[in-house]
C-alpha cells in the first residue's frame, strides 16, 4: 500500500515558523506593521503617485484632498511620495545600523561572556564608559564630527549602540556558558570557536533578536531627532525628521506637514517595540 499523502515539508516548516505570529497578537501586529513599512519602501515608485522631488507652486501647502491625499508642503511637492519614499531611508538607517551595529558587538560581547576574567573587564569597561553619555548626546557629538547623511546617521548608530549590545551579549552568554552542553562541548573536545559558533551563539540568537528588534526602535527615534536638529540626512532628500524639522513655521497654516511625519515615525516605532515584546513572550512562553 501506498504511504498517506503528507504535507510537503516544506510547507511543514513553514506552519510551524509562521505559526508563533497568529498565536501572540502583539507579534502579530508588530510583524505586519513592518512588513508594511518594508512593502512600501520596496515598492514606493508604484505606490507614490509622485516623485518626491517633484515641484508645483501653484499647489504649495494644499491641505489634505483627492490629489494630494497627505496633502502639499510649501514647494508643492507631494507630502504622500515623500512620506514613503522616506521609509526608505528611515528603514535603512534603522535596521542598517542596528544590524552593522551587532556585528561589530557580537565578538566582544561573545569574547567578554565566555572567557571572563581580564578581557571581560576590559571590555566591559569600554562599553560602560561609552554607554555613560546619554545616547541622543553622544549621537549629536558623533554626527557633528563625521557628518550627517546616510552613511553618517548609520555610523552614528553603530558607536552609539554597539556597546549596548556588547552589555546585553555579555549577560546571554554568563547565563548560557555553564550549561550542560557547553560542559559536554569541551569534554568532547571542541574547538572554542566551535563552541561559540555553535552552542553559545545558537542559544542566544532568540534573546538577540528581541535586542535588536526593541534598539532598532531606538535608532528610528535617534534618526528622526537628528534629522528635526538638521544633522540628519539633508534635503531634498526625503526623512521624516526632516520633514517635521522643515513643517514647524508652517504648523498652524498647514499641520497636516507635521501630522504624517510624526504619525510615520510613532507607527514605525511602535511597529520594533511590539515585535520585541512579541518575540520576548513567545520565547518565555518556550522556555515555561
Amino acid at each position: 500500500m501506498s504511504a498517506p499523502w503528507t504535507v510537503p515539508s516544506k510547507f511543514n516548516v513553514l506552519a510551524r515558523l509562521t505559526r508563533p505570529l497568529f498565536k501572540d497578537a502583539t507579534l502579530f501586529v508588530g510583524a505586519a506593521l513592518l512588513f508594511a513599512f518594508v512593502l512600501c519602501s520596496l515598492l514606493a515608485p508604484w505606490i507614490a503617485p509622485y516623485r518626491p522631488d517633484d515641484q508645483n507652486l501653484i499647489a504649495a501647502l494644499e491641505a489634505p484632498s483627492a490629489q494630494h491625499i497627505f496633502g502639499t508642503d510649501e514647494l508643492g511637492r507631494d507630502n504622500f511620495a515623500r512620506i514613503v519614499y522616506a521609509c526608505r531611508v528611515d528603514l535603512l538607517i534603522a535596521l542598517g545600523g542596528v544590524l552593522a551595529a551587532y556585528a561589530a558587538a557580537l565578538p566582544f560581547g561573545l569574547s567578554a561572556g565566555y572567557f571572563g576574567g581580564r578581557i571581560d573587564r576590559l571590555i566591559s569597561a569600554i562599553s560602560e564608559s561609552i554607554l555613560t553619555f546619554p545616547s541622543l548626546v553622544l549621537a549629536i557629538i558623533i554626527v557633528s564630527m563625521i557628518g550627517s547623511g546616510k552613511s553618517g546617521l548609520i555610523l552614528t548608530i553603530v558607536i552609539t549602540q554597539a556597546p549596548q549590545i556588547v552589555r546585553y551579549l555579555r549577560g546571554f552568554v554568563l547565563q548560557v556558558r555553564e550549561m550542560e552542553y557547553i560542559a559536554a562541548a569541551k569534554a568532547a573536545g571542541s574547538r572554542t570557536l566551535t563552541i561559540l559558533m555553535r552552542h553559545v551563539l545558537r542559544n542566544i540568537l532568540g534573546p538577540s533578536l528581541v535586542v535588536v528588534s526593541l534598539l532598532a526602535s531606538e535608532a528610528v527615534l535617534v534618526a528622526a531627532a537628528l534629522g528635526f536638529l538638521g544633522l540628519g540626512v539633508q534635503p531634498p532628500e526625503p526623512e521624516w525628521g526632516t520633514m517635521l524639522s522643515r513643517s514647524r513655521s508652517y504648523f498652524m497654516s498647514a499641520p497636516h506637514l507635521m501630522l504624517f511625519p510624526g504619525l510615520a515615525i510613532a507607527l514605525l516605532i511602535l511597529a520594533f517595540n511590539l515585535l520585541g515584546d512579541g518575540l520576548r513572550d513567545t520565547l518565555d512562553a518556550k522556555k515555561r
